[in-house]
């Protein structure tokens, strides 16, 4: 009698796990897939998913989230396969600790799913339009959404630009070039109370210096030899009632920071060859990858500046500190890069990914972007492989350890890629220094130090 109803159950949790009705998904307390039922393996048209990262096999997955996080989301819009799910995650715990996450997504075509889906795209779309009349007004905007990963660093910069949003004080972006700055920047503006106000942003290195004042606060017609007809209106009073982003604020001319002072001291901008102050209402965001404490010291930034815009300092972490996001951040980027190209790459190769995290990323993402991109373009398979990718990717990168400094992840990969070149070209020298797009001369030097 035991038995029997051993086996009732058995056929219950059978029936329950494979019912057609549902898609099915375990992950480990890493991500990778322990189970996945047929249900969901015949949705997604895959096979043999145990043992892969979900990120590879679930397109915009959230499972590994909920497993570093702790937290269950239940009633989860999730867009697959070109519908929106409703999906529930769920973390599994065992002895107080997080061991894994169990998964559910309603897929099944029935007209009531069918009628609530197309309602979602239709007010999806009516918000892209939206969004597409304010980008053609103020430029390409981006929001929280587009901050991907979900590593302890980027959850905590999360909370805290969550946190000075809806304020009004100004404030500094610090990190390396290629973090994500002016991303960071348009989340604060969008999260703000001047979100339906304008978001100008400004590049203070890409302006001549000379042009810069003009830049910001404008000029009257006559102003100086050249000057438009009609005079031209400043990026202060573009963003007036919204937020100004001044991104590398360390180049700016101190002529220019005394004037930018001054704005912000008394809410006014001197325009060229005005007669008469402009009253001006502007949040402002500063952004900088150079250390402003030594250009302070150095005399090439203002002091009473820096405490102005320093009122509030969020740090962007480097790709090289958060690893664990490149997986989610890859797969983000692919599927951004193939909907623009119209491409069909799905996936990358395990060995891709395997490079992809140990490489140290002195470009941060931008160049996480830029070696993505260019693998779309040259590879002729579904999957991007290790030969889609740059010469200094397709070598065996050096792992990265916390003992590691940057210095010595460089030379490991400096050498890496001598030894990559040298046998491609069969050992010679003046083809292996094309190869590295150096002078023979640099080649020897390199080889000496590295001793090869």
């Amino acid at each position: 009698m035991q038995s029997i109803k051993q086996q009732h159950r058995e056929d219950f949790f059978e029936t329950v796990i494979e019912n057609a009705y549902y898609c099915f998904v375990v992950v480990d307390n890493e991500g990778f897939i322990t189970y996945m039922n047929k249900s969901y393996l015949r949705f997604l048209e895959v096979e043999n998913v145990v043992g892969k990262h979900v990120t590879e096999v679930i397109e915009n997955t959230r499972m590994h989230t909920v497993v570093e996080t702790g937290k269950e989301e239940i009633a989860d819009l999730q867009y697959i396969r070109g519908n929106y799910m409703v999906a529930n995650r769920i973390p599994v715990r065992s002895g107080g600790e997080i061991v894994g996450a169990v998964g559910t997504v309603i897929f099944r075509d029935t007209k009531e799913w069918m009628k609530m889906n197309s309602h979602i795209k239709d007010l999806l779309l009516e918000i892209e339009h939206y969004r597409s009349q304010l980008q053609n007004l103020h430029g390409k905007t981006y929001s929280l959404g587009d901050i991907v990963g979900s590593s302890r660093q980027l959850n905590e910069l999360k909370n805290k630009i969550k946190k000075v949003s809806p304020g009004d004080v100004s404030v500094l972006i610090r990190g390396e070039s290629g973090t994500g700055k002016e991303l960071v920047a348009h989340s604060i503006h969008h999260l703000s109370e001047r979100s339906r106000k304008p978001f100008v942003a400004v590049n203070c290195a890409a302006i001549p210096e000379h042009l810069l004042e003009s830049e910001l606060f404008g000029y009257k017609e006559g102003a100086f030899t050249g000057a438009k007809k009609g005079g031209k209106t400043g990026k202060f009073q573009l963003a007036n009632g919204g937020t100004l982003f001044l991104d590398e604020i360390g180049d700016m001319p101190l002529a220019t920071q005394v004037k930018i002072l001054r704005v912000l001291q008394e809410g006014e901008v001197d325009v060229v060859g005005g007669t008469a102050p402009q009253p001006i209402d502007v949040r402002l965001i500063a952004a900088t990858n150079q250390p402003l404490e030594k250009l302070i010291a150095a005399q090439r930034f203002r002091e009473d500046l820096f405490y102005r815009i320093n009122v509030i300092q969020l740090s962007i972490p480097p790709l090289r500190d958060r690893m664990e996001d490149i997986r989610v951040l890859a797969n983000y980027i692919l599927h951004k890069v193939t909907n623009r190209t119209g491409k069909r790459v799905v996936s990358f190769d395990s060995r891709v990914l395997d490079r992809l995290m140990h490489y140290h990323w002195p470009g941060n993402i931008r160049e996480l972007e830029n070696v993505i991109e260019s693998a779309v373009h040259l590879t002729n398979n579904e999957v991007i492989n290790v030969e889609d990718l740059p010469e200094s990717l397709q070598t065996d990168a050096p792992a990265v350890t916390e003992q590691t400094t940057l210095k010595e992840k460089l030379e490991q990969t400096e050498k890496s890629a001598i030894q990559h070149a040298l046998e491609k070209s069969s050992g010679d020298k003046a083809a292996a220094a094309k190869l590295l797009g150096i002078g023979k001369s640099s080649l020897y030097d390199k080889l000496k130090k590295h001793q090869l």
